[in-house]
């Protein structure tokens, strides 16, 4: 045996270790260890907060929902880019502020309802609805919209202004169930998807079951079940053993060896600087905290080699990504001299700042944590790390931000699945982005001029942007773009790609 099939032999019994030691594996809950034949069983970080539908932008909650319970009016093909008809067959721009949508005809609601022009007029008003506060109305929409369906195959939309991506927008809109609730959220949708619901145990397991009056080609599995385990190495080994078929999150260490599948998902990890507090608030100060990073050190000793040092906050292959922006060297050098300087000008820089963290968010957050931790105390920072489940990080992440905190800085992952800057720069570097603690009146005024491009222009005005804003904002500081990694059994076909961090369908999945 060689040594490298020695360390591959001790790290896959790690895993099995890990998971027995633990008690956490399926059987220990009660679970099936053998599946039947028509069943697919994934294993996720954590259970989904919530499968309301005009939430599904968030990653816990897409990954089940988008394309399995309900769909979009188009998709985005992840490999190609393109945008693809699904609920509606075409779309043409009417007016400069007003898109009409052809839908497809004999598509049914799961409960056998039809599924028409009002229906999604229904979805669309209640995803821009203020009052609900969908997780999509701050990732998606700026604008208020305003629908009408003059016949059941026929949908106008119309923005306050001309917006030559609309369609794509739009495209985050899952259609969901007339009756649904147009003033509050609902936990479990009725979509058109290939899949309904037809259990949620809280804690321990939400099983679908293929939808009998689907108006596209069936799935192969009739049955799929979600459990989540928080440990990635059991998440590894549940797959191993034969409990699980998929195991997402997971990392190279955590012993799934050869059953291990690599793909680039699109997300990058960042820093947010709440620079609206002392000693954040002085853009030296975050200056400082970029140059400290050791990106290539974290990428090859934490992440093996699975990233790339981040520049920006969007990927290659999204239109307003900018390939002339190079990482931050790192120079701790440098960073304590512009320190110096700001320690010189009287600036307080004892205050305590929190290092707010998801649990979860990737493999070896923890210790990625605990290394930048140690970076940021070479500038004299007094960083306290704090881990925190998904709802207790949403209150950071999303607006509006809890008062009266204090500085924090937050690592954020963040994936453009639409393809386009504009889902980025909206969310995230607007002075009132849904997910952007800071920025100013001129940047928000060239962020509308470079959305109301197209083409070209829109390319390189967005691009733009993004070697703009470290020299006038520099709310974050950038880490890496990540490749994801599943745990893929034997008995099942299923290629992932840059989408299924965040949606992951079941109907791609087949037996073996």
């Amino acid at each position: 045996m060689t040594s490298a099939q020695r360390r591959a032999a001790f790290v896959r019994a790690r895993a099995v270790l890990v998971a027995a030691v633990l008690g956490l594996t399926v059987a220990a809950c009660g679970g099936q260890a053998t599946a039947p034949a028509d069943t697919i069983r994934i294993v996720l970080p954590e259970e989904p907060p919530t499968l309301e539908a005009c939430d599904a932008s968030l990653t816990g909650t897409g990954v089940v929902v988008r394309s399995n319970i309900t769909e979009p009016l188009a998709e985005r093909n992840p490999t190609t880019g393109a945008l693809e008809p699904l609920l509606a067959t075409s779309w043409t721009q009417t007016t400069p502020t007003s898109w009409t949508f052809t839908l497809r005809e004999g598509v049914l609601f799961s409960d056998g309802t039809p599924f028409d022009a009002a229906a999604a007029a229904h979805s669309i008003d209640r995803a821009v609805n203020a009052d609900i506060d969908c997780h999509i109305q701050g990732y998606v929409f700026n604008d208020s919209l305003e629908t009408a369906a003059p016949d059941p195959t026929t949908l106008v939309v119309t923005s306050d202004t001309p917006d030559p991506i609309l369609p794509l927008r739009l495209s985050f809109v899952e259609m969901v169930h007339p009756s649904t609730d147009a003033d509050g959220k609902v936990r479990e949708p009725v979509g058109t998807g290939p899949f309904r619901i037809a259990g949620w145990e809280p804690g321990t397991r939400l099983t679908l079951e293929r939808n009998p009056g689907y108006w596209g080609t069936p799935p192969a599995f009739a049955r799929a079940e979600y459990q989540w385990r928080s440990d990635s190495s059991v998440r590894a080994a549940m797959v191993v053993n034969g409990e699980a078929d998929i195991a997402t999150g997971i990392g190279p260490e955590d012993g799934a060896e050869e059953l291990g599948v690599s793909f680039p998902n699109n997300e990058t990890t960042a820093l947010r600087l709440q620079a609206t507090e002392p000693p954040l608030d002085d853009i030296r100060v975050r200056r400082a905290i970029g140059m400290v990073i050791d990106r290539d050190g974290i990428i090859s000793a934490l992440f093996e080699g699975a990233g790339t040092p981040a520049a920006q906050l969007i990927p290659d292959g999204v239109i307003g990504y900018n390939p002339d922006l190079r990482p931050e060297p790192f120079d701790t050098a440098r960073a304590q001299a512009l320190m110096d300087e700001v320690r010189a000008d009287g600036v307080d820089l004892s205050a305590p700042i929190r290092f707010i963290v998801r649990s979860g968010l990737f493999p070896r957050v923890s210790e990625v944590t605990q290394a930048i931790q140690y970076q940021l105390s070479q500038l004299g920072l007094n960083v306290q790390i704090q881990m925190m489940d998904s709802a207790e990080g949403l209150e950071y992440q999303q607006r509006p931000f809890p008062e009266g905190t204090g500085a924090y800085i937050l690592m954020i992952q963040h994936g453009n699945q639409a393809g386009d800057a504009a889902f980025t720069l909206d969310q995230y570097m607007l002075s009132d982005g849904y997910q952007s603690s800071y920025g100013i009146p001129d940047f928000d005024a060239a962020i509308a001029a470079a959305e109301a491009l197209s083409g070209p222009e829109r390319h390189a005005a967005l691009a733009a942007l993004f070697a703009r804003e470290p020299e006038e904002i520099d709310q974050y500081a950038y880490i890496a773009h990540m490749r994801g990694m599943l745990a893929r059994s034997p008995r099942v076909h299923y290629e992932p790609d840059a989408a299924t961090g965040d949606e992951m369908r079941l109907a791609a999945m087949t037996p073996a």
